[in-house]
């Protein structure tokens, strides 16, 4: 029904501060969330904008996803990128080289949110993840996000390894999370066109994605560690490039 419509759910007075006017279809507030507004001038000021809907705080509650709802409620317009037009543009910025995390049939959704948290945070244009990868419309996702959904674009692509031979075609070198063969991740230079991939939560890459790599790199581990979650190592790997571009200026 949600992709049939091309809307999605999100809640929580933060998610509504945040979300893009043009995306917002419809809002549904509880009667004690409405009371609370006349303590908040902006976000009373926000409310107005929209034509909205009371709901008693029981009916609400039914509605609601969270088990501590905060009263809001917003149904949006699925936003919708174009992989090849933002890499193009990308590409051609002389700017800023592009930066960007694949993630291959990821299935957790705190993951997945976690790791477009991130990604704003760490400066990445753009995350592209398969089609077995966690919804990223998941209610959990969304929370996760905490609201970075509105701000990184993402890409859903039904083959990751084609993905990768067009982005190596533009120029962009992509290090695969590996063990076999790799390098420490902190060796390689990010400054330059960068995009991480990540595997599966349990089984990794597929080996016929990770071939296609330009490069293995690996996250050292001390003690009995044997490696991170994929959010972790994700945040890892972006913030050393991150770190290595702010170098460059």
């Amino acid at each position: 029904m949600r992709r049939e419509e091309q809307l999605f759910v999100v809640e929580g007075v933060r998610m509504f501060r945040e979300a893009p006017a043009k995306w917002i279809k419809e809002v549904y507030v509880s009667e004690s969330f409405l009371q609370r507004c006349g303590n908040d001038p902006e976000l009373r000021e926000r409310l107005k904008k929209y034509q909205y809907e009371v709901l008693t705080d029981d009916v609400y509650k039914k509605v609601s996803d969270t088990q501590t709802p905060q009263g809001v409620l917003c149904v949006l317009s699925t936003p919708h990128y174009t992989l090849m037009d933002s890499v193009d543009r990308w590409v051609a910025d002389s700017q800023k080289a592009p930066f960007l995390m694949l993630l291959e049939d990821l299935q957790d959704p705190g993951n997945l949110g976690t790791i477009l948290r991130a990604a704003e945070g760490a400066g990445v244009d753009g995350v592209i993840m398969t089609r077995q990868t966690a919804d990223i419309f998941n209610p959990k996702v969304i929370r996760a996000t905490m609201g970075s959904i509105y701000r990184v674009p993402f890409f859903v692509e039904e083959n990751m390894g084609e993905t990768i031979d067009f982005l190596k075609e533009k120029g962009v070198q992509v290090y695969a999370a590996h063990l076999d063969d790799s390098v420490d991740y902190d060796e390689p230079d990010y400054a330059k066109p960068t995009a991480f991939l990540v595997g599966n939560e349990g089984k990794g890459l597929r080996r016929e994605t990770a071939e296609r790599a330009s490069q293995y790199i690996k996250i050292p581990m001390a003690g009995q560690v044997e490696s991170l979650n994929a959010a972790a190592a994700a945040a890892v790997l972006m913030y050393e490039a991150a770190r290595q571009r702010r170098k460059q200026r």
